[in-house]
């Protein structure tokens, strides 16, 4: 199999019209556009009955002491988990792209429906459900995609990524509000090949130079 994108190149900086917050330099972080990004890809193995993506960042602070706070800056050597930005299942294989902005175009503010999909598919919830949860503004079920928006103040450059799954089966066992974490679950001896495309991103103005369109975020 073979994944990639018009949005951005593998290994390369995504812009911020493709993230959930980008660099203001008079409040340190706005809103982005959240657009989803282009995704594309070829050579399925023969068999497969349906399509799934995850997006995921695996830099995430596993430690929020000292996330987001003033003179502080989040150590490289912190030990980082996973974060799910877009889990999406039940994509027919007679597709072999989606466009820009089909899933996801701005910020919605207590999440985006689900899981019913565009192109026929179902989407689970995000993370954001569980990082806004005690935030009245913006708490709520976040389903579908979700865009970069890492700790304005962490010393990594943080990655992300999509990796397309070809399944054995037409439709993946699970329902309801389901995660990325209950999706590999459910995919177990059923991926028939898979491929990744990893782009990175960050809201650290010291790091800004390595992303595109940090001059205009």
């Amino acid at each position: 199999m073979r994944v990639w994108s018009q949005s951005f190149t593998d290994g390369q900086p995504i812009p911020p019209r493709y993230a959930f917050c980008k660099i203001d330099a008079k409040t340190r972080v706005a809103m982005a556009d959240n657009l989803n990004p282009h995704l594309a890809w070829s050579d399925l193995p023969e068999g497969t009955k349906s399509i799934a993506v995850i997006c995921h960042d695996p830099d995430v602070p596993s430690k929020p002491d000292d996330v987001n706070q003033e003179g502080r800056e989040i150590p490289s050597d912190l030990p980082r988990v996973e974060f799910f930005h877009w889990v999406l299942v039940d994509l027919s294989p007679e597709h072999d792209d989606i466009d820009e902005a089909a899933f996801s175009s701005g910020v919605t503010p207590h999440g985006k429906g689900g899981p019913v999909a565009p192109m026929q598919a179902r989407q689970g919830i995000n993370d954001y459900t569980g990082w806004f949860a005690n935030d009245r503004d913006m708490q709520g079920e976040y389903f579908g995609y979700d865009g970069p928006c890492p700790p304005w103040n962490d010393s990594i450059v943080h990655r992300y990524v999509f990796t397309v799954y070809a399944l054995d089966v037409e439709t993946l066992g699970v329902d309801g509000t389901f995660t990325g974490a209950d999706v590999r679950a459910a995919m177990e001896g059923h991926v028939l090949g898979q491929a990744s495309l990893t782009g990175v991103y960050t809201l650290n103005p010291r790091l800004a130079p390595m992303r595109i369109g940090a001059t205009s975020a």
